[in-house]
């Protein structure tokens, strides 16, 4: 399997499409087979398929050349963003996008690729409606998960570092600490679910309310059918880190209404991952919205963001106060 570098992603279209690519081609079903089940009803070469979005995405990469030309319009529009580094590590930077007035609420997106793709530069496009709408924004760059020192709990130190970053500094770009949303994509998505129950006064010294509201699309929220699959590969995944990193497992820790959006044309996985974590969160008694996205798969429901009435754009927008009808 060829190894993909950061420099990949940053002049090819985009991490969504960087994801396509990176993941292993997988084998046909021996028809012969027993088979045997590893999750639910699934033997090992199901349970592949349903953790591998391009199977169900025929059309990935016209949706990708899209989103790369509507990126490049954004960024024009916008302007270069302000880039902070909120850790020490090259990874670890931001793009910030000003809101057009000071004070403004802070959004800040963890973007999606298999955990191991994508740039922050990519997602401009997504900034467009919150910063017309008074918004600042912040894209988050984080390690590729192979070249973490500590895997997957490299990145979550790292994306939750970024938001503790915002929270102390967003006054340096017209932000307002008290009004910090969180939203992410596919592996983003779970890792602003991650971000979304870190205990903000344990290791931070932050108050637990620090995130006002989360949105989390297309996201894996229990870690344990992923560690079955081929993605352990390269995630490494054990039983301890399973339970520490699943935000299934951490739903106490919640403290903001969430949002929880998944397409329709996704795999029956990547939908159960959204029902069960918005069932488990409703059955804690907080509060939290179930969105489903008719007819979109798991690529085609990311640009509906950038649209202040989309599907996803409005509800952000909504959650943070900043709609309009």
């Amino acid at each position: 399997m060829k190894r993909h570098t950061r420099r990949d992603f940053i002049t090819g279209a985009g991490g969504a499409l960087a994801a396509l690519a990176a993941v292993r081609r997988l084998p046909a079903q021996n028809a012969g087979a027993m088979r045997t089940a590893v999750w639910l009803d699934m033997d090992r070469q199901q349970l592949d398929a349903a953790y591998d979005n391009r199977a169900f995405v025929a059309n990935g990469t016209q949706i990708m050349e899209r989103s790369r030309r509507r990126n490049a319009a954004a960024r024009e529009r916008l302007g270069s963003p302000l880039t902070f580094a909120y850790g020490s590590g090259p990874d670890e930077t931001l793009d910030v996008y000003r809101p057009r007035r000071d004070g403004g609420a802070v959004l800040i997106y963890l973007h999606g690729g298999a955990w191991r793709a994508g740039v922050a530069q990519s997602y401009a496009y997504l900034a467009e409606p919150f910063v017309n709408s008074g918004a600042a924004v912040a894209l988050v760059d984080f390690s590729p998960v192979e070249e973490a020192p500590d895997g997957l709990s490299t990145l979550v130190r790292q994306v939750t570092g970024a938001v503790a970053w915002t929270y102390r500094n967003a006054p340096r770009f017209g932000g307002d600490p008290g009004r910090i949303h969180v939203s992410g994509h596919s592996s983003g998505g779970h890792l602003a679910a991650m971000a979304l129950t870190a205990d903000w006064r344990e290791n931070y010294g932050l108050p637990e309310d620090t995130i006002k509201g989360g949105m989390c699309v297309s996201g894996i929220y229990d870690l344990e059918p992923v560690r079955l699959s081929y993605r352990n590969d390269y995630l490494q995944l054990t039983d301890e880190s399973v339970r520490a990193l699943s935000p299934q497992r951490r739903i106490d820790r919640l403290r903001a209404p969430l949002i929880v959006a998944y397409g329709t044309y996704e795999t029956r996985e990547f939908q159960r991952q959204a029902r069960d974590f918005a069932a488990s969160v409703e059955a804690a008694g907080k509060p939290v919205r179930l969105l489903p996205g008719p007819g979109f798969n798991h690529f085609e429901i990311l640009p509906t963001l950038a649209d202040p009435y989309g599907l996803l754009g409005y509800a952000a927008l909504e959650q943070m106060g900043l709609a309009t009808r």
